[in-house]
């Protein structure tokens, strides 16, 4: 079946420039952005709840933009200042570029990791090396991040929920008229059952791409049929792996 349009449940890329874009381009494509989930903010009050001081903590271990606004916002909302000396840790270069948002980047104080991976070996030397320090740990309440390795290297790591992650309702007799739905997270499978709950592929086949095998699960445990699953042994990126897949469904 050729594939003309597709929705890819992330947010629309900033600027001009994305290997979607070039995508839609190469293969005459629609791209459309339209994410199925999305995260909501624990109010000051639900924080409190958690018994957790943000102020006792000497260093900060973030996995996501959206943890990384959550936790400045309650330190805002919580009256609480971040002192010049807190350390910062992120699994990516991207998400630790991202703090330029809310402080002065210095990099003596901003450690990444290459892999996105609480396990990336760059950002495990770094905590070994700050293992002195109070780690904060900012997570969503389904967070699905391995942070056995953190306990089996002995760090001091709290975590503490900050936000939620919710479904994006789809407006009433919104169509799902595409031909290919790419999925990020188990959260936006449960969000496609919850908006269309008659959603099947048997009458007009609509190819479902995963990233991650946790995704790919998801899709089957919904008795659905997922044709795209990434990393694979080919393509570590979705925009890659999709880039093939079109070349061979077109």
């Amino acid at each position: 079946m050729e594939i003309k349009k597709i929705l890819v449940s992330q947010p629309k890329p900033t600027g001009d420039k994305s290997p979607y874009y070039d995508i839609a381009n190469k293969y005459g494509v629609e791209m459309v952005f339209r994410p199925f989930i999305k995260t909501e903010g624990l109010t000051a009050k639900e924080f409190r709840q958690s018994k957790v001081s943000i102020a006792d903590y000497t260093a900060v271990i973030f996995t996501s933009r959206a943890a990384i606004d959550n936790y400045f916002r309650l330190c805002e909302e919580l009256r609480v200042k971040v002192p010049d000396t807190m350390r910062y840790f992120c699994t990516t270069e991207s998400i630790a570029l991202y703090l330029q948002k809310y402080i002065v980047y210095r990099k003596r104080k901003i450690s990444f990791g290459a892999t996105g991976k609480l396990n990336d070996s760059a950002l495990l030397a770094a905590l070994d090396k700050n293992n002195k320090e109070k780690f904060l740990f900012p997570v969503s309440d389904i967070n699905k991040d391995d942070d056995k390795v953190l306990e089996q290297h002995g760090l001091n790591v709290t975590k503490a929920v900050m936000f939620r992650t919710v479904s994006n309702n789809f407006q009433p007799g919104e169509d799902l008229d595409y031909d290919m739905l790419l999925f990020f997270s188990p959260a936006g499978i449960d969000s496609l059952k919850k908006n269309f709950p008659d959603f099947k592929q048997d009458n007009r086949y609509i190819y479902l791409g995963a990233f991650g095998p946790t995704v790919a699960k998801a899709i089957q445990d919904a008795d659905l049929k997922v044709d795209l699953v990434v990393p694979n042994e080919k393509f570590k990126s979705m925009t890659a792996a999709l880039d093939d897949f079109l070349e061979h469904h077109q």
